[in-house]
This record gives structure tokens, C-alpha cells and sequence, in this order.
């Protein structure tokens, strides 16, 4: 092991912190539900490492005493065992924190540029997940289409709403009813990530299947996709994103379905679109990122697009 991993008793908290003074909560707090499960395990995992502690977790390091040869070693280590991106994002999520111990008054804005003062890793990572094919797709539907209680309508509209729209599983649970508009086919994404907002819409096969289920909801403001309860009733009240990954689980097996993720729709989504000639400017605003460049890096299509894409030229050479 390398030497940093040695108890590090100077780094561990002996006493207990408020949240509201403790740089990881008070960064943390600032996340999106599905990002701050991310992120918290990326901090546990760092203090771990800090302290070769398996008890060990964000909460109970002082982040405030970091200095530069613990930030290098964990960048080091972060390198060796982890994928670029997932090594950057880990690495994302310490800078963070560190700024916050700034802000908080902890380490001075000079010890915070020294310790921040490191490059990002370098390298691809391979495209994770999966495209999902219509044939799959229009199988799950099916499969919620079968069910005689009300969840099936409200799964089918589930599935509709991440195929169509490519919406993040925590931005599908966060639809009000008066945020789809069934006459444009719309919906307001009101808690995109960072707190942006965004209009996306529907296809028509989605906005039947979102109506569908709004048949059987009712017209009560709230949650639009919200939990059946036995003898369906349906409970207007907001689901988990975590809700929609064992939703999506169930499904999956029910209908036969190789194994896939919520984040997958949301890859097919983006890559339909690419292929049916969509700019990358107009899927990046309806994918809700802020950078083009992220966009791209959900293009799963491989090499047929890059086939199809040479093509399109004409080069002048007639054969004799």
C-alpha cells in the first residue's frame, strides 16, 4: 500500500461538527438528490483511503486539515484504480469540498489554490451502458399494457416519458401534472440538474401513453407519475428516483428484457436523435446539458453512424 495509507489520526474529526459548518455537508447539500448519492460515496471512499478506516466516512474527516501531499497521493490512487472520468468525478467532488472549507473559513484562499492545484486525469474512459432497441422498448410497454391494475398504466407512462424525452430518472419524479401540456405534447422540466430549466416534448406515442395514465390519476395537482396503492388508489404524492430504478428492474424481468439501466433510455434518446439527423446543439438544450461536448459522450451509435456519415460525400471519379 502506498504510505499515506497509515492512520491518520491529525485528519479525523474528534468531535462532532454541525452540518451547517462541515465543508462535505455544506457541499453535498447543495446537490441534486442523484448527485449527492454520487458524490457522498465518492467523499466516503477518499476517506477511506485517507485513513485506512473501512468505518470511515465523509462526515468524519476534517477536510480542513488536507494539505497538498494528501490531496497528490489520493490523485495518484484515484488514477491507478478507477476509470478517467470516474477518477475526475471523484476528484470533482474533493475540489468541491475543499472549496467549501475556504468559504467556511477554514484554510485560507492561498492554502486552497495549492491544494487545488492539481490536473485533471487524463485518458477515455469506454462508453458505459447500453442503447435500448424499439423491439425492447415496445415490449416493456406491452408488458405494462397487460397488467390489469392502474400501475401498469402508470409504468407504461413511466417508460414513455424516459424513452421520449430522455429526462434524467430524478427530473421523470419531479413532473407536476401541470407541467405536461398534451395539446403540444410538452413538458416544463423544472428540476433539471443545476437547478436548470428546460422545455422538452413528447412524441405522439408518448403523449398517449402519458394521457392514458392521466385517465386513471385524476386531475389533483401534484406529482404527475406518483404511487398505486393496494386496491388501486392511486396516492398523489412524489416517488424516489430510486422508486424508478426498481420500477424499471421489475419490468425489465417481467417482460424478458437483457439487463438495463434508467440512464440507458436516456442514451438511446440521445443517439436516436443524432442519427436521425439532429443537430448536437438542439439534443444537448433537450438533453439539458449545458456543454455539446457531454452530449456527444452519450453517442453510443459505433461505427455505422461514422459509415453511414462518409456516405454522404460524392467524390467526382468515374471508372473507365
Amino acid at each position: 500500500m502506498p504510505e499515506f495509507y497509515t492512520a491518520q489520526s491529525d485528519i479525523v474529526l474528534t468531535y462532532p461538527v454541525p452540518l451547517t459548518l462541515h465543508p462535505a455537508a455544506v457541499y453535498l447539500s447543495s446537490l441534486t438528490s442523484g448527485s449527492r448519492r454520487t458524490m457522498r460515496k465518492a467523499l466516503d471512499v477518499i476517506a477511506r483511503m485517507l485513513t485506512n478506516d473501512a468505518s470511515m466516512n465523509a462526515l468524519s474527516l476534517d477536510w480542513s486539515k488536507l494539505r497538498y501531499p494528501h490531496v497528490a497521493a489520493i490523485r495518484s490512487v484515484l488514477m491507478e484504480q478507477y476509470a478517467p472520468a470516474t477518477a475526475n468525478r471523484m476528484l470533482c467532488a474533493l475540489r468541491r469540498t475543499l472549496k467549501e472549507a475556504q468559504r467556511l473559513g477554514f484554510i485560507s484562499a492561498d492554502e486552497y489554490a495549492r491544494l487545488v492545484d492539481f490536473k485533471s486525469v487524463r485518458g477515455d474512459s469506454p462508453l458505459r451502458g447500453r442503447l435500448l432497441k424499439h423491439s425492447e422498448i415496445a415490449t416493456l410497454l406491452e408488458n405494462c399494457r397487460r397488467d390489469t391494475d392502474l400501475i401498469g398504466d402508470r409504468d407504461a407512462a413511466l417508460i414513455a416519458i424516459l424513452a421520449g424525452s430522455g429526462l434524467r430518472r430524478s427530473e421523470a419524479v419531479a413532473l407536476d401534472l401541470a407541467d405536461f401540456d398534451a395539446e403540444s405534447g410538452s413538458m416544463q422540466v423544472l428540476a433539471g440538474k443545476g437547478k436548470k430549466v428546460r422545455t422538452v416534448y413528447l412524441p405522439s406515442g408518448a403523449i398517449a401513453a402519458v394521457q392514458a395514465w392521466i385517465k386513471v390519476r385524476g386531475t389533483d395537482k401534484g406529482a404527475l407519475i406518483c404511487p398505486v396503492m393496494k386496491g388501486n388508489h392511486v396516492k398523489v404524492r412524489r416517488m424516489t428516483d430510486q422508486a424508478v430504478m426498481a420500477i424499471l428492474l421489475k419490468r425489465g424481468v417481467q417482460a424478458g428484457v437483457l439487463d438495463f439501466s434508467p440512464h440507458d433510455f436516456r442514451r438511446t434518446f440521445i443517439s436516436e436523435l443524432l442519427d436521425a439527423g439532429a443537430d448536437v446543439l438542439t439534443v444537448s438544450k433537450l438533453a439539458g446539458h449545458a456543454d455539446p461536448a457531454t452530449t456527444q459522450k452519450y453517442d453510443l451509435r459505433g461505427e455505422e453512424a461514422k459509415r453511414k456519415a462518409v456516405q454522404l460525400l460524392q467524390i467526382p471519379y468515374d471508372e473507365q
